[in-house]
């Protein structure tokens, strides 16, 4: 099995829970940095920001690794879909799951599901019309 078949967004799972196991739900809110823009606000970086900054990132890999056509991408959809369901059944039944951040992690997961099969049979479908030339 070749690294490209780990879904990435295993990565926001595993983060997510060792902030909350380290610190608490009240560790998503504790701040990282705080910096005060041009216009006078205070902007406030905390832990569940980046988590969902992580999130995003992965994410899109995610979306351009579902792009490409091999051996691996049955794999990678089939492994996603796993983490969406431990994802999903994490959210239902552990209190600390119960947050925004961690709903957030949850839709990207399932974004990455739905994205990872619709585009994977639309480049089949242009890969079948490309191979199926005149005979």
């Amino acid at each position: 099995m070749s690294l490209r078949a780990i879904p990435l967004l295993v990565i926001a799972f595993i983060f997510y829970n060792l902030i909350v196991l380290s610190f608490g739900i009240e560790g998503l809110s504790s701040p990282i940095f705080t910096t005060t823009l041009l216009s006078g606000g205070t902007w406030t970086f905390v832990w569940g920001d980046l988590i969902l900054l992580v999130t995003l990132f992965l994410l899109f890999t995610e979306i351009v690794k579902s792009t490409f056509t091999s051996t691996s991408t049955l794999i990678d959809h089939a492994l996603s879909m796993v983490v969406f369901i431990a994802i999903l059944v994490e959210f239902l039944m552990v209190p600390q799951a119960a947050t925004s951040v961690f709903f957030l992690i949850l839709i990207a997961s399932l974004i990455d599901v739905i994205a990872g099969y619709t585009i994977g049979i639309r480049v089949a479908r242009r890969d079948l019309s490309i191979g199926g030339g005149d005979q």
